[in-house]
């Protein structure tokens, strides 16, 4: 199947600025991938999603979402999308049965009904079972200028799914979430993409919510700088160690000296580990240990040293 995003030399230059928001990416998405986009504020994270999702027009370049592309067929590609933008974009004068009843309507899912009553079985068992996953079902019928930050975080992801769309874009999409809340909805997108087959496409500060990620890319400064799964990111650029101390440290400096075992020392003893791993080093260490602890690098740890990398280059 041909990928269901296709970003191809996007460009992004706001007037009067002196620099691109996005200067030059390409980037494909295999359908019912989970994408990750990362990098530090003003990287290009959000001028990225809303050209792809066509809220923003790009300076040059092409972008595809399921075939359809973002400027000349604008609204086929908004059909096959659902969106939670970092700022929210709700009526909060109506309901939070009322906001994904005219977002239902709007995308022409259901024919308009003035009560929720009144609304197919099909929508009504849409929304409550949605509203279960993000513990919201006690609260459809109370107006959103009542509700708090996180809330509104809820219900914009209940009316993003409500459609089920073939790409839902998440931008910061668990800001403001509770710990329950953030575990359901990773649960709940978690079967989606196996029923429907949707793609995520994830923005997030949070690291760990990208370590399931199909693919990934980092962006700084409008450019992609890295690309790969999170293990390939980790093995490429942050090595596994082990930390040892012993009762007479003197003593176990010396071993590692003589054994050829090379070291950093801190509050313990640093040694990276090589193709023998940790049981071929402890094997060959005589000294009595007082403390080994593992330590396995993660992708925040990759994504801290892409990013140092970066700007140590900048300023060099």
């Amino acid at each position: 199947m041909p990928p269901i995003i296709e970003v191809e030399g996007l460009v992004k230059r706001y007037r009067k600025a002196t620099a691109n928001a996005v200067d030059g990416i390409s980037f494909a998405v295999e359908p019912g991938q989970l994408f990750a986009l990362l990098g530090p504020n003003g990287a290009g994270k959000t001028t990225t999603i809303s050209i792809l999702t066509t809220t923003l027009s790009p300076t040059d370049g092409q972008v595809r979402i399921a075939g359809h592309d973002v400027q000349r067929e604008a609204s086929a590609v908004r059909r096959e999308v659902g969106i939670i933008f970092q700022r929210p974009s709700l009526d909060h004068n109506l309901s939070a049965e009322q906001n994904i009843r005219f977002h239902a309507v709007l995308y022409g899912l259901y024919p308009f009904r003035f009560t929720f009553s009144g609304m197919p079985a099909a929508y009504r068992k849409a929304v409550l079972d949605l509203a279960a996953v993000m513990d919201l079902q006690d609260d459809l019928g109370k107006p959103v200028k009542s509700f708090s930050g996180g809330m509104i975080r809820k219900l914009e992801i209940i009316r993003s799914l409500i459609h089920h769309p073939k790409v839902l874009f998440l931008d910061e999409p668990t800001i403001g979430l509770d710990p329950g809340s953030r575990r359901n909805l990773w649960e709940y997108l978690l079967g989606v993409r196996k029923e429907h087959g949707t793609t995520v496409f994830l923005t997030t500060h949070y690291l760990e919510e990208a370590e399931q990620a199909h693919d990934l890319c980092v962006m700084t400064k409008g450019r992609i700088i890295a690309r790969g799964t999170p293990a390939e990111l980790r093995s490429a650029l942050v090595e596994d160690y082990v930390l040892v101390d012993a009762q007479d440290r003197a003593a176990l400096r010396s071993e590692l000296c003589e054994l050829g075992v090379s070291f950093t020392e801190g509050p313990l003893l640093r040694i990276p580990l090589g193709a023998g791993g940790i049981q071929h080093l402890l094997k060959s260490i005589d000294t009595p240990l007082t403390t080994v602890r593992l330590h396995s690098p993660t992708l925040e740890d990759a994504y801290l040293a892409i990013i140092g990398q970066t700007e140590e280059d900048q300023t060099t």
